[in-house]
């Protein structure tokens, strides 16, 4: 079983935000879980994988964490 988070986020974007559970979820199964990034820019929709994506939990009481999109588009590969 693969666990596929999907975030859809606009050309030139920042940021994006994941919810604590989906962050847990990647540390507790990193082998299973892949983060895919979807870039839309008009009609064109691309999408990257990012693999091993968190190195922590975050902090007690913390809902979400926002992350830098362009760092994780660098680490991230084409579907194959």
């Amino acid at each position: 079983m693969r666990f596929l988070e999907v975030k859809g986020r606009v050309a030139g974007a920042q940021t994006v935000t994941l919810t604590k559970n989906e962050i847990l979820t990647g540390l507790n199964k990193p082998e299973d879980f892949i983060l895919a990034l979807v870039e839309i820019d008009g009609d064109r929709a691309t999408p990257r994988y990012v693999r091993w994506s968190f190195q922590r939990e975050p902090d007690f009481g913390v809902m979400s964490v926002n992350y830098d999109l362009e760092e994780l588009l660098a680490r991230g590969e084409a579907p194959s």
